[in-house]
């Protein structure tokens, strides 16, 4: 069908998404994707931030992915993420919490800190926030 194609979303612990959807928004690496079908084939670096998509006959949906591997071919999108959930399954306080923690570390750094983690843990609990909020939760 014209104007369809399938999205996979998987992480190493369990596949969250095999569905037909007409748009897909991925947060690559260097900045967001648009995918529509028939999108030319390509291999990305994922980075942090929402996937939204729309499915076939439903409203827009968001989640959180944080790094992996996207691969994009005419009729099928496969998101091999890191990390990823729903956005109704974000624990939002939660994210709030390691947004903090990380500002906190890296604004007071100690000589035992680790810098990229740091900056990694508050590019996730952003991404999730983001996800959230698009989300609706």
């Amino acid at each position: 069908m014209a104007g369809i194609f399938e999205l996979e979303v998987a992480t190493p612990d369990r596949q969250l998404l095999r569905e037909r959807v007409h748009e897909a928004r991925v947060p690559g690496a260097n900045g967001e994707l648009g995918i529509l079908p028939e999108h030319a084939a390509l291999l990305s670096a994922l980075g942090n931030g929402p996937l939204v998509y729309t499915p076939e006959g439903g409203p827009p949906r968001c989640m959180a992915i944080c790094g992996g591997l996207l691969e994009v071919l005419p009729d099928h999108v496969r998101v091999l993420a890191s990390r990823a959930e729903f956005s109704d399954e974000i624990d939002r306080k939660r994210a709030e919490a390691a947004l903090q923690r990380a500002s906190e570390r890296l604004e007071k750094p100690t000589p035992e800190l680790d810098v990229a983690r740091a900056i990694n843990a508050m590019r996730r609990a952003q991404a999730r926030l983001e996800a959230a909020k698009i989300g609706g939760k």
